[in-house]
């Protein structure tokens, strides 16, 4: 059902983009990697592993022009954009009343209006050919919120806004826009947690794990496979939210 189709993975150097962009692979999709800074060539090799093609795009999607050349050179590329999975995301945690300017707009610039720049400019690729799915990464905390995460959950909150938004928009031409909302996975970026805010987590955990990258890998490829969900928001999250 995936096979031979163009997916865009905002972010995916590693952790949860690289699984996504992996599991993408394994359904037999060529894959454009976006990434900020650097990507590694294994990464690469890895994906090419699955006889797909692999664009690797560096680029910050919280610019406006940025995006929209990204954009452009996946269609150049591949002739067109089939799903675009926004995951690219960062953190600045600290509490409210120590939190610099700074710390809020970087966040809300990533995450955020990162991931509206991405759709903005994808959009009109879709619309021409209706068909697509547009795939974004939330997070339980724009859910629930979290003490020291304002800037973070206000982010991933508007996320899941903004999903609703273009699913409703978009839906008439086929198109569709859900959200993820992970919880505690194992990645570099929780990696910095100390033992004891692990163990809360883990206390807060029903199913009493951790999440790993493939589980969110895995909604990712269940929401482009299916056409007749839009507007959604999957807890992936083992029970923390229900």
């Amino acid at each position: 059902m995936l096979e031979g189709k163009t997916v865009l993975v905002t972010g995916a150097a590693k952790g949860i983009g690289k699984a996504i962009a992996l599991a993408f692979a394994k359904q037999g999709c060529n894959i454009v990697l976006n990434y900020r800074s650097n990507v590694s060539d294994d990464t690469i090799k890895e994906i090419e592993a699955y006889n797909v093609k692999c664009m690797p795009l560096q680029g910050d999607v919280s610019d406006f022009a940025t995006a929209a050349e990204i954009v452009k050179k996946a269609k150049k590329e591949f002739g067109t954009v089939d799903v675009l999975v926004n995951n690219a995301g960062i953190t600045k945690d600290m509490l409210l009343m120590r939190m610099s300017e700074e710390q809020f707009d970087s966040v809300i610039q990533t995450n955020l209006k990162g991931t509206f720049n991405m759709i903005r400019h994808v959009s009109s690729v879709m619309l021409k050919q209706r068909s697509g799915a547009i795939i974004n990464m939330s997070s339980v905390v724009g859910v629930t919120g979290n003490a020291g995460q304002a800037n973070y959950a206000a982010s991933k909150a508007g996320v899941i806004g903004l999903t609703k938004a273009t699913a409703k928009e978009l839906a008439a031409r086929g198109v569709t826009c859900n959200a993820i909302a992970p919880g505690f996975v194992e990645t570099d970026m929780t990696a910095v947690l100390t033992d004891e805010q692990k163990s809360m987590m883990l206390e807060a955990i029903p199913l009493k794990r951790y999440g790993q990258v493939e589980d969110i890998a895995n909604a990712a490829v269940f929401f482009a496979k299916n056409t007749y969900i839009t507007g959604q928001v999957l807890n992936v999250d083992g029970g923390m939210v229900m």
